[in-house]
């Protein structure tokens, strides 16, 4: 195998990889959100080095803060659904931006 090929086969690889992560974060939160923080424990216990005890301070997911801005949709306070417009009716377009 020539190293050109097998320097193809990493990058593909990797690229696959990051786009199955990217996938399963975006149709599994809170699945995955309970993985990196398992993760974070771990890697941020006092008898591994600081490196890795900063990475695993950078995996620690982010948390909701429990203001209504969030999004988080746990207490029901954020108040009504606008009801679904009937038959015929127009809905207008609502454009927010992406939450990251």
């Amino acid at each position: 195998m020539s190293t050109s090929l097998l320097v193809q086969y990493v990058v593909i690889g990797v690229v696959v990889l990051a786009s199955a992560l990217y996938a399963f974060r975006k149709l599994a939160p809170l699945l995955t959100n309970r993985w990196l923080a398992a993760a974070s424990i771990h890697f941020s216990q006092p008898g591994h080095s600081a490196w890795l005890r900063a990475f695993g301070h950078r995996l620690q997911p982010k948390q909701a803060t429990g203001s209504c801005s969030d999004g988080c949709s746990t207490c029901g306070a954020c108040g009504p659904k606008r009801p679904a417009a009937a038959h015929g009716e127009a809905m207008p377009l609502e454009f927010r931006p992406r939450r990251h």
